[in-house]
């Protein structure tokens, strides 16, 4: 590169050389706002009631308070780099942690439903960067032998979103107001942007690499493919969000969206490989380690997603479990993860990664496959014996799948890789929430129509348990004439909740044969030690 360009104006002012800052206290910094971005993904959802309520929407519209938040996330993730180099690694996390923390009081402020959506999209798109931004930094910050590590500390942040944000949530809805979800955000992410400005510095390789990309980028920014991903990502997360509410293709315009996206991102494909600095980094799917590292992910967080759906539904509507049973329920699957996953971080360079996320797979499949088995009559005690199954194999997986995809790329391109990587996991967790809610619906159709076929009124074993709810309700004191008068209808719900039951045992049985299809995938997660992103590498140079 020639020095003129070195010397014209860029995004961001050189940094002068700064003392290397303790690796636990930019892991601290940088953990705050992927946490609070993870948690606010979730925790909207056991507030929608009293939102609606307050805002006077309906329940389809106040879907859009969640869609819009991961709509804008998802746009903002696979720019992540390219944003990144522009104005800098830190300064791209701290404007995106301003962002998100001015949408959160806005939120909290929002005087109706349409107010309320557009702030959460202002939100989303503060919270889009900094998931990608804080894996980068971690592994830029931490030594090669300590890449697990990095990993396991960026796993505990993404991971235990989900799982504390319907609990923390339910207490401040409970005993504070629904906006304290938006207001409790403000005094967290203030600490972490103090922590941030004060101890996370770009490395220097990383900085000079970013100013180098940023001349020959502005040069050519890729309008073009910015758009169309934007389009394509829009109706891809519009389709999935609400294509069950809407039945899918039955509807016009999710119909309208699938065909959008469609073209939109096929359109981007071919642009960003054809461009001359594409805004999205797509050749680093020729990495096959990064590219099945990168798909496995998305298959596991389209499994969590399907759980943390299926599990507290069935534990509220069929168990008739209160939303505090629910959520201290799903408490040991969290004790657990947090339990193996810094195990797992030190584990990484001792046991071979294909074998500890062959393991977790198995694990995984253990406890959907206690799930199949659960009845009217499941006790906690089964439910949290699944749950650890589960804890333990999405410990095991999350950490060295996210570590070995990202093993070979260069430290200069480890946001483009860290954007796409997370990108997955959203859409994949995004297409299996949508796929399991649908499926689930369908198959208690099918079930209670199978069921019911065995009701008929010539069957002498149905008429008999007619009779016999007819005189359970005569014995709680209802007159012969209402009781003969709803006892089909009490039998038909019984029969409806079994529908039910027989549904979620499926789903539960499915979510775990489709987690043992990761299994041959194993085969291309082969790691180089010597050649992990940590190591040194040669910058690389952009002739000009």
């Amino acid at each position: 590169m020639s020095t003129a360009a070195l010397a014209a104006p860029l995004a961001y002012a050189p940094a002068a050389e700064r003392q290397p800052v303790n690796k636990w206290l930019v892991t601290v910094s940088v953990s705050f706002g992927t946490l609070m971005g993870a948690i606010d993904a979730s925790i909207v959802n056991v507030a929608l009631t009293h939102i609606r309520g307050s805002v006077g929407a309906t329940l389809e519209e106040i879907t859009w308070i969640s869609t819009g938040f991961v709509v804008a996330t998802v746009l903002v993730m696979p720019l992540t780099a390219f944003l990144g180099r522009l104005i800098g690694q830190k300064r791209l996390y701290m404007i995106s942690l301003v962002v998100f923390l001015g949408g959160s009081a806005l939120c909290g402020m929002a005087w109706s439903l349409w107010s309320l959506v557009f702030f959460r999209v202002i939100q989303g798109f503060g919270a889009g960067a900094l998931q990608p931004t804080e894996q980068a930094i971690l592994r830029q910050t931490f030594p090669p032998k300590e890449q697990g590590m990095a990993m396991a500390l960026f796993a505990m942040a993404v991971m235990l979103g989900p799982a504390f944000g319907p609990t923390l949530g339910g207490l401040l809805v409970d005993n504070a107001s629904w906006p304290w979800i938006f207001y409790i955000n403000l005094p967290v992410g203030a600490l972490g942007l103090f922590m941030v400005w004060r101890f996370v510095h770009e490395p220097e390789d990383i900085r000079k690499a970013n100013i180098a990309a940023a001349v020959e980028q502005k040069k050519n920014i890729d309008w073009q493919g910015i758009a169309l991903l934007s389009v394509g990502l829009s109706a891809l997360q519009y389709f999935l969000e609400e294509g069950d509410h809407e039945s899918w293709f039955d509807s016009r315009a999710i119909t309208a969206a699938a065909l959008i996206a469609a073209v939109a991102l096929i359109a981007f494909v071919l642009r960003e490989l054809s461009a001359k600095v594409p805004a999205v980094n797509l050749a680093l799917f020729k990495d096959p380690v990064f590219a099945s590292g990168t798909l496995i992910g998305a298959m596991m967080f389209a499994m969590l997603m399907a759980n943390l759906f299926l599990l507290p539904v069935f534990m509220q509507e069929i168990l008739g479990f209160d939303a505090t049973q629910s959520g201290l329920s799903l408490m040991p699957r969290t004790l657990v993860m947090m339990a193996v996953v810094p195990l797992v971080g030190r584990l990484y360079n001792v046991i071979s990664p294909r074998i500890l996320v062959g393991v977790g797979v198995v694990a995984f499949s253990v406890g959907a496959f206690q799930m199949s088995h659960f009845t009217l009559e499941t006790g906690t005690w089964q439910i949290v014996s699944s749950l650890v199954w589960q804890g333990v194999g999405f410990g095991l997986i999350f950490v060295p799948l996210t570590t070995v995809a990202l093993s070979s790329i260069e430290r200069s391109k480890l946001t483009d890789a860290t954007g796409l990587n997370s990108l997955f996991r959203q859409v994949g967790g995004s297409i299996g929430l949508a796929i399991f809610a649908t499926l689930l619906g369908r198959s208690a159709t099918q079930a209670r129509a199978s069921i019911g076929a065995h009701l008929g009124m010539t069957n002498p074993l149905a008429l008999q348990r007619l009779a016999q709810t007819e005189q359970g309700l005569i014995s709680r004191g209802i007159d012969a004439a209402t009781a003969h008068a709803a006892a089909p209808m009490a039998l038909a719900g019984q029969v409806a909740r079994q529908a039910m039951v027989l549904s979620f045992e499926k789903m539960f049985l499915l979510a775990g044969i489709c987690f043992m299809a990761i299994l041959p995938l194993l085969f291309f997660l082969k790691v180089d030690r010597g050649a992990e992103s940590g190591a040194p590498k040669p910058d690389v140079h952009l002739e000009m």
